[in-house]
């Protein structure tokens, strides 16, 4: 059988992950089976199992699937060309808007309960988790360092209260979603945020 190249081989992993996104729009990961992905993807079990090794493994894939999309948002150039406050907005409000995905919501909603499970999972999680926290805590730094933001607490715990924010949110949503609207909640970061930038500017009063 002839050796795919590595940019059909990195297609048919996309195409699956794709699927895989599409079916836990519709139904909880743990519910979820290798001929579901399979069929949505139209592709073999033997292609699935070429590029994971496991259903745990696809669960692994889309875990940093997901954290991968919010770090593309915070590595481009355009975010990196904006002052630390903005940043902080765009970085924020691409973790909320996240939260209105039916998939994304039911991927964070199964990830919490395999993590009691699953070490790997958990170790994943973690890992992109602080990554995140890491990226915010230092725009909050700078932000403070040059003048836009004033506190009287760690930059670190302004980072930590929006992750929490975001991550907590999605799971309220999983719950009902019909309790917020995801832009009303974006225009109550912002406001946030700008009661930072008030308290910087009344300290120069």
């Amino acid at each position: 059988m002839p050796k795919l190249l590595d940019s059909t081989r990195e297609l048919r992993r996309r195409q699956l992950l794709d699927a895989a996104w599409r079916c836990i729009a519709r139904e909880a990961f743990r519910d979820l089976t290798v001929d579901d992905v399979c069929a949505d993807a139209g592709l073999s079990k033997g292609a699935f199992y070429s590029h994971f090794t496991s259903k745990e493994a696809l669960l692994l894939a889309l875990i940093a699937d997901d954290a991968e999309s919010i770090a593309r948002v915070a590595d481009d150039p355009a975010t990196l060309r904006l002052s630390p406050v903005q940043r902080l907005r765009k970085v924020t409000e691409t973790m909320l808007m996240q939260g209105a995905d039916p998939a994304r919501v039911q991927l964070r909603a199964d990830v919490w309960g395999a993590m009691q499970m699953y070490p790997a999972v958990r170790a994943v999680v973690t890992s992109a988790v602080a990554e995140r926290q890491r990226v915010l805590r230092e725009w909050v730094e700078e932000a403070v360092t040059v003048g836009e933001m004033a506190m009287d607490f760690p930059p670190n715990a302004l980072a930590a209260l929006l992750l929490a924010i975001s991550d907590g949110l999605v799971l309220h949503y999983a719950l009902d979603p019909h309790a917020f609207r995801w832009g009303k909640i974006s225009k109550a970061v912002d406001g946030m945020l700008d009661g930072f930038a008030t308290q910087r500017r009344l300290a120069r009063v």
